[in-house]
């Protein structure tokens, strides 16, 4: 049986044009000149993709995509550009620019059908397995709709931008994400932009050739081709050096990379996953973040929400925390918080979300003197330094004060570099001096 494709366009000429077209690749193609007639020949089963023109009367190309359960190929005249953009987010597998060859459709019209039947075979898999979203706690509304977006974005391979204040458990989603992709048995490999400095950042992205530079005493691959055929997680985006940026857009366009001092390109395929604390669009107004790779990357946008705004998951977050503290902390008497020390923990604004909440739980478990945990183990530290006793160096208030400062953050430099005003260099040898 030949694939069915349905072409909408309010052209009656092009659209039976465009059928001939593919007819003669071998597609069982019919034309439609009006949307609502489309859709009703899709939901009554006539239709493996559906290929419509975006701006029609009536019933237009966004309302097609909404309707129909089929993979969909958008046609866009030039100048609607953005509103193509607009129904990738929505779901559409592709878009084409008017004037199109027919041959170019055709390839993605398979690929389309490519994509259907993997989809398919997906959900066999995870009706077989029982698969889930495991490890990630959503009872409230507002995490119900991240995890049903992650559900319907996960096979494609298209890149994901997380974004959300941090501790919201970005690497948690990015994580769910491949483990409900077909890519879920390849390897999964996440690295912090802001950890390294730019030249060793290169060399582990995108890998290094012996006698790049110097201590480069052998051949190393970098992240992106030990992650080939599974997903890179590429945490804290916002703070990629502007000189790798066009790089890592030439991996999201081509599928290929140079190492340092390689004089060859690499071919990898990956599925990239963003994630990012920061406003990237007041970013690259101000210059510090390239239009080109911010677009490439904001096509599957999941904005993940402060705990604040998912009370819900409050109290079941804190039964996982403690478990999990009880197992790290097998010693301490703690087995559940006292009635008032739960009102306090969903009372507080909790400004570092999840992963605050994480450290809060396992210091009350490690501070318990009982098998319930009171107000008292929740109250915070006191602060590292006191201005009693006799004269310090400056450099260890620094010392003292940046730790202190890094506990109330939750551990995370990024956000402690951010409140200190400085950047992460600086926050390191503040750290590590002694």
């Amino acid at each position: 049986m030949k694939p069915r494709v349905i072409i909408v366009d309010d052209s009656r000429d092009l659209a039976e044009t465009i059928a001939d077209g593919l007819a003669d690749h071998g597609f069982d193609a019919t034309a439609f000149h009006r949307g609502a007639d489309a859709i009703a020949a899709a939901k009554a089963g006539k239709a493996d993709v559906v290929v419509t023109d975006l701006r029609m009367p009536e019933v237009d190309g966004l309302e097609v995509l909404r309707a129909v359960d089929v993979p969909v190929i958008v046609m866009t005249a030039y100048g609607a550009i953005d509103s193509a953009v607009e129904s990738i987010r929505r779901g559409a597998f592709h878009y084409l620019t008017k004037p199109f060859k027919v041959d170019e459709l055709a390839i993605f019209v398979e690929r389309a059908l490519a994509d259907r039947a993997l989809r398919r075979e997906h959900a066999e898999l995870k009706k077989s397995l029982g698969f889930g979203l495991a490890g990630v706690i959503a009872r409230s509304a507002a995490m119900q709709r991240v995890l049903a977006l992650v559900e319907r974005v996960a096979p494609s391979n298209a890149p994901v931008l997380l974004t959300g204040e941090t501790g919201t458990g970005k690497t948690l989603i990015a994580r769910a994400l491949h483990g409900a992709s077909p890519r879920r048995d390849k390897p999964f490999i996440a690295i912090n932009c802001a950890a390294l400095p730019e030249p060793l950042l290169e060399s582990e992205l995108f890998g290094h050739v012996k006698g790049a530079f110097t201590g480069a005493v052998a051949d190393h691959r970098g992240l992106f081709a030990s992650a080939d055929g599974g997903t890179v997680l590429l945490d804290e985006i916002g703070e990629l050096p502007l000189a790798l940026q066009p790089k890592l857009l030439r991996v999201l366009e081509t599928g290929t990379l140079r190492p340092v001092g390689a004089t060859s390109e690499v071919a990898v395929d990956v599925r990239v996953v963003a994630a990012t604390h920061r406003d990237l669009r007041r970013q690259m107004a101000d210059g510090a973040f390239r239009q080109d790779l911010l677009y490439r990357l904001d096509v599957l946008a999941l904005a993940l929400p402060p705990l604040r705004h998912r009370r819900e998951d409050l109290p079941l977050l804190v039964e996982h925390f403690l478990a999990d503290a009880r197992r790290k902390n097998p010693a301490s008497p703690a087995r559940r918080f006292s009635r008032t020390a739960m009102r306090a923990l969903l009372d507080h604004a909790w400004p570092g979300n999840v992963r605050e909440l994480a450290h809060a739980t396992e210091r009350a478990v490690l501070l318990a003197a009982d098998d319930e945990i009171t107000e008292v183990e929740l109250a915070p530290a006191p602060p590292a330094t006191a201005f009693s006793g006799e004269v310090m160096p400056i450099v260890e208030l620094q010392r003292r004060y940046a730790r202190w400062a890094l506990d109330q953050c939750g551990g995370h430099k990024t956000r402690t570099a951010e409140k200190l005003d400085v950047d992460g260099k600086t926050l390191k040898r503040w750290l590590d001096e002694s």
